[in-house]
């Protein structure tokens, strides 16, 4: 299923100003691709720079399509972007996930395609995910559809990590053992990750947490736990009046305290659902881009302070 929003065909939009993404690491992330002397690489929102920069180190050169702040879904991809991509040596992108990148990535002639969907696999996910059955869900579980957001489970990411170093040393074999030798490196830190997450919430009093958009279904998967999304996979769907009692009646029967907002899109309705449940609110944030009020300067930090909020919110003992 695409996960979209008010998204319009390549075709129709008009050149504007390429936007910035900062750059988190050694690497540089720019918006300009091409003629840099480094092997440039367009990625298509954050988490794939990420594993760009890292990957990469300082021989290439990374030009984000998202800018910080923007919600990746909503991205709406510019003629001078869709040139960007001819003038790149390898786009990295997760497909279905922004439907306009697709159709750029389609029709472009770029030499290397890295689709991060394909190095690992997508399951289909709803409003409820992982092990607890809905049993308080009068609607049931609302029709989902390939939950793109893999990035969010360490062990996932990391087989990422692994697709994407090996397509940099097909594409650049010149600097192929500096790109075997990052991802090496990358993917000890998200097993060390995968392995505090694990520990950190293995013995918890509570097993199941509500956020408002289904974005951590693999994450609950992986450590035994239940997301409970206030929205589907589109983040900005406004839940039915049902599905609003729903989950103030399962927050109520499994000791729920706290509604996950995140930072890039309103906290309005986890406000007012907390608000009527008398629950916390606090922030478990999907790292769909890196801004001021993230809690952290890149992925690892960010996941760093997602685990803290869960074990907060559940009850690690």
């Amino acid at each position: 299923m695409n996960v979209r929003r008010r998204l319009i065909p390549v075709t129709a939009l008009t050149g504007v100003a390429a936007l910035t993404l900062a750059a988190t690491s050694a690497c540089s992330t720019s918006t300009t691709a091409g003629g840099t002397g480094k092997f440039d690489v367009v990625a298509s929102f954050y988490p794939m720079a990420f594993l760009a920069e890292q990957i990469g180190g300082k021989y290439v050169h990374v030009t984000s399509l998202t800018q910080p702040g923007q919600e990746p879904h909503d991205l709406e991809i510019s003629a001078r972007q869709t040139a960007q991509l001819q003038e790149s040596d390898a786009v990295l992108y997760l497909k279905n996930l922004q439907p306009s990148v697709d159709e750029a990535v389609a029709q472009s002639e770029v030499g290397t395609k890295i689709d991060a969907a394909s190095l690992t696999t997508l399951e289909t996910h709803g409003n409820e995910v992982g092990g607890h059955a809905a049993a308080h869900d009068s609607q049931g579980e609302e029709p989902g559809g390939k939950d793109p957001h893999i990035w969010l489970d360490p062990v996932r990411y990391a087989a990422v990590a692994k697709g994407v170093g090996r397509a940099f040393e097909k594409a650049d074999p010149k600097h192929a053992d500096a790109y075997r030798a990052n991802t090496d490196a990358l993917v000890k830190k998200l097993d060390d990750l995968d392995a505090r997450f694990a520990s950190g919430l293995r013995n918890t009093e509570g097993k199941v947490f509500v956020t408002t958009h289904a974005a951590f279904g693999y994450l609950a998967e992986r450590y035994g736990l239940t997301e409970e999304a206030i929205n589907g996979l589109d983040p900005e769907s406004e839940p039915s009046a049902a599905r609003v009692r729903d989950l103030e009646t399962m927050a109520k029967a499994d000791g729920v305290t706290t509604v996950f907002y995140e930072t890039l899109v309103s906290d309005k309705t986890a406000r007012t659902i907390a608000q009527d449940a008398n629950l916390r609110t606090d922030v478990l944030d999907p790292i769909e881009g890196i801004t001021s009020k993230s809690r952290g300067k890149d992925y690892f930090a960010v996941q760093e302070a997602n685990l803290g909020a869960l074990q907060t919110a559940l009850g690690a003992k």
